[in-house]
């Protein structure tokens, strides 16, 4: 397996990805409102191919929780032939490895928390994700002890780069 940022020419790709694994309407979800019109974190968005074919992705986008800069994880997507062979685990471990060593602090997503506890996310109370999200869908990690703590609003979409934070 080879893992490389991924590239412009790569954008097509991935989103039939996103599409083969997401129910169709998935940018309907208030999560893409926070990425209308902002860039990706490039250097954290990750390719995972096998002899040249995309088996994985994972991308990443800043957001704003009051006045402080936030990571937004996902999507996150493995193709369906290679679901069960640990490539979006190891996708998350090397791309939140890359995160922190970028200096970020603090990464969010919205997800199920049983299957992301086992990467240290919990669930963000105070934290608002536009409606319609369900609370208990919205979960945090800290990637710098403390970088959550009396953290709390509204989650809103981050204008301009997305420097390191």
């Amino acid at each position: 397996m080879d893992v490389s940022t991924e590239q412009p020419e790569d954008w097509h790709e991935v989103e039939l990805l996103m599409d083969l694994c997401f129910a169709p309407g998935r940018t309907a979800l208030s999560s893409y409102r926070l990425r209308e019109d902002v860039a990706p974190v490039r250097d954290l968005c990750l390719v995972l191919r096998e002899s040249g074919v995309l088996r994985a992705a994972i991308r990443y986008w800043p957001v704003r929780v009051a006045d402080h800069l936030v990571l937004l994880l996902g999507p996150i997507a493995v193709h369906p032939t290679a679901q069960g062979e640990g490539l979006g685990g190891w996708l998350m471990q090397e791309s939140l490895s890359r995160a922190r060593d970028a200096g970020w602090e603090r990464v969010m997503l919205v997800g199920d928390a049983p299957y992301y506890s086992r990467f240290g996310f919990a669930r963000l109370d105070g934290v608002e994700m536009p409606p319609p999200t369900n609370p208990d869908r919205v979960l945090g990690l800290e990637l710098r002890d403390g970088a959550w703590v009396d953290i709390t609003g509204p989650v809103s979409r981050a204008i301009g780069p997305a420097p390191a934070g």
